[in-house]
């Protein structure tokens, strides 16, 4: 089915196989326009009016759109900012580069963010194109048509104009698509999956964090109904401290790259820290308003990020934009109260101060009422929450690993370097 491509020609664009052609997106198109510039009055119901925030990977979020009036819909309608099934949508403002085949059985109106391609079916597989317009080569080549400043944008005459290589035959063309979107399904159905269990951890957290394990009987508390045998505490009464941090001189080499682990609320990506960001010297610590927090204890991102926290596993110095808090673990396992810290995110934000940059004292953070189990409940809660947690993980993994075997294919069979037979 696939073989090595040895034949090759060389063109504008760099070598590919002698039967291929270099051609410019308008040339393998019928029309690509943008969608309407028009700022039509918003309302609960209607017609959907799409933007790029609206895109996912492979369609239009219709729920996520905004909503406009039959009489806008059907005068928008009729101009050319409709698509239609087979249009490839192409997002050329802010988040440059995203692009799905419209294949959606609704009705509605794409905002001029949205490039519209209506593909040439006698020249160019509309899959084809999407899967090329993602392509490392033409991405590149249309990033060097970007412009503007606060929002990145590519103008429409750029991106039609932008050079393609294509096999001559649709049938080729066809054949690298079937390959690709296989990759695409396993993709999809590994997005379902976390979809789904980030909804049953969701779930899992709600009722485990305020119901817990076997209780029948509830009592009223400030943070809502609990189980009758818990306590309702401030997350100081389990802590016997609350550690600030800061940043180094990035202007002094002697702070920087020596054996401490050092890092910023950016580093937050999950429950648990395990290496850090960066590192720093013991001078660095010495002579900043840095602090190392032992390892088995919380980060709270205080500045940025509010609402993030993790478990840090090793001693790690910590930016101004965390907080590390000290756990008594005779009291309570660090391990259950980061649970309750991320189901309090709507909580954390509320106590942020400040005009410019939000920020939550560590006073505020001290006072953060809290439900407490006993250290047993608390283990059982943990255990079943990091259960989820953990396929979470897994599913992440063979999602990201699933995307790079389509990128390798993306090199080598958008490029020639790789056939496919077709009979």
């Amino acid at each position: 089915m696939f073989y090595r491509e040895t034949n090759f020609q060389k063109t504008s664009i760099g070598r590919i196989p002698k039967d291929w052609e270099v051609v410019r997106l308008e040339d393998a198109s019928l029309l690509i326009t943008d969608g309407s510039h028009f700022s039509p009055e918003h309302q609960k119901n209607g017609y959907p009016l799409a933007t790029v925030a609206n895109m996912r990977e492979n369609y239009i979020d219709i729920d996520s759109c905004y909503r406009i009036s039959r009489e806008d819909f059907e005068r928008l309608a009729n101009s050319r900012d409709k698509p239609e099934i087979n249009d490839v949508l192409f997002s050329k403002d802010g988040t440059v580069g995203l692009c799905i085949v419209f294949n959606q059985k609704v009705d509605l109106i794409v905002l001029s963010s949205i490039a519209i391609i209506k593909p040439n079916m006698k020249k160019a597989d509309p899959y084809f194109l999407k899967y090329m317009l993602q392509s490392r080569s033409v991405l590149n080549r249309i990033a060097g048509s970007k412009t503007g400043t606060a929002i990145r944008r590519i103008v429409l005459r750029d991106l039609s104009t932008v050079r393609l290589s294509l096999p001559k035959r649709i049938e080729e063309q066809k054949k690298i698509v079937g390959i690709l979107r296989v990759v695409d399904s396993a993709i999809l159905k590994v997005d379902e999956v976390i979809w789904k269990t980030e909804r049953l951890k969701k779930g899992l957290m709600q009722q485990l964090l305020t119901r817990g394990i076997g209780h029948k009987e509830y009592k009223d508390t400030p943070i809502g109904k609990t189980p009758k045998t818990w306590q309702t505490v401030r997350l100081r009464d389990v802590s016997e401290d609350f550690i600030g941090g800061g940043t180094p001189s990035t202007s002094n080499p002697e702070y920087w790259n020596g054996a401490i682990a050092w890092m910023t609320s950016a580093h937050i990506n999950g429950r648990l820290v395990t290496i850090g960001q960066k590192h720093i010297t013991k001078k660095g610590l010495e002579n900043s308003a840095t602090n190392l927090v032992p390892r088995n204890n919380l980060l709270v991102a205080t500045r940025v990020g509010i609402g993030k926290a993790a478990i840090n596993k090793i001693d790690i110095a910590i930016s101004q934009d965390l907080t590390g808090v000290i756990i008594n673990k005779s009291k309570a396992l660090p391990e259950f109260l980061y649970w309750v810290l991320i189901n309090s995110g709507n909580r954390l934000k509320s106590l942020a101060q400040g005009s410019t940059i939000k920020g939550i004292l560590r006073e505020e953070l001290g006072r953060l009422q809290i439900p407490l189990p006993s250290i047993a409940e608390q283990q059982k809660i943990d255990e079943i929450l990091s259960i989820v947690d953990k396929k979470l993980e897994l599913e992440r993994k063979e999602k990201t690993r699933l995307e790079r075997v389509k990128r390798g294919l993306m090199d080598l069979l958008l490029t020639g370097k790789v056939r496919v037979k077709v009979d």
